[in-house]
């Protein structure tokens, strides 16, 4: 069962589609839907994109797919493609693809070293919608160096998907003990978790389970040059 918002953004992309055949910037998507900002059309889309109703085509800011469009009673179905011009011998010119932009919430410094304090805060750091995929995200400021092997290196932003599992070798954001957060690889060691850095500088930190929460993992960088 799709909210409002989503039907009618689902409605909106597939009309535009149909069109066009070039999907509707966040700035339309925006408009249509009366939204306030462009990090609440990341919000639908991402819902979507869990419901398989859409998919993101990958290595363009500028590109969806529908999967299938609810009817406007309420039954799914797969969309209508587009009609083409079969007769016409000069090829269609579609727009060229826009730099879309979605805002996620900054919450202050990370330690990619010792961990310091998680900070929370209401600053929302303006990301390529590109570079997000499905689910909530939100961005940290690292603060450190012990994950410059891993490319993540200090004043560098990372943008993190909320999730409260991880496997061996992902990269995550754990909170210890409820007070601190780092960013590290998350390991399991026995009955311990072991959150490994990425700078031979530094050693493991272990913890019992009950110590660590993961808060979520790593899906981007971004860095200001």
């Amino acid at each position: 069962m799709l909210t409002r918002k989503q039907h009618e953004l689902i409605c909106f992309i597939a009309d535009r589609l149909a069109e066009t055949g070039v999907s509707p910037s966040f700035e339309e998507m925006k408009e249509a839907l009366d939204l306030k900002s462009k990090s609440g059309v990341h919000r639908l889309i991402s819902a979507l994109e869990e419901r398989e109703f859409i998919r993101r085509l990958p290595n363009r800011a500028r590109a969806l797919e529908v999967l299938r469009v609810p009817e406007r009673g309420g039954e799914a179905k797969k969309p209508v493609a587009a009609k083409v011009d079969k007769s016409s011998s000069t090829p269609a010119t579609l727009p060229s693809p826009a730099n879309d932009v979605v805002e996620i919430p900054l919450h202050g410094r990370i330690a990619a070293g010792t961990p310091i304090e998680a900070l929370e805060g209401s600053t929302m750091l303006p990301v390529p919608a590109a570079l997000l995929g499905a689910g909530e995200h939100y961005a940290l400021e690292v603060a450190g160096d012990s994950m410059v092997e891993a490319g993540i290196l200090d004043g560098d932003y990372a943008l993190i998907r909320r999730t409260e599992t991880a496997r061996d070798g992902e990269i995550i954001v754990a909170l210890i003990d409820d007070a601190e957060a780092t960013l590290k690889y998350f390991r399991k060691e026995g009955a311990m978790i072991r959150l490994d850095p990425a700078n031979r500088d530094y050693s493991a930190q272990r913890y019992r389970p009950d110590q660590v929460r993961v808060q979520g993992k790593l899906a981007g960088l971004l860095r200001r040059y």
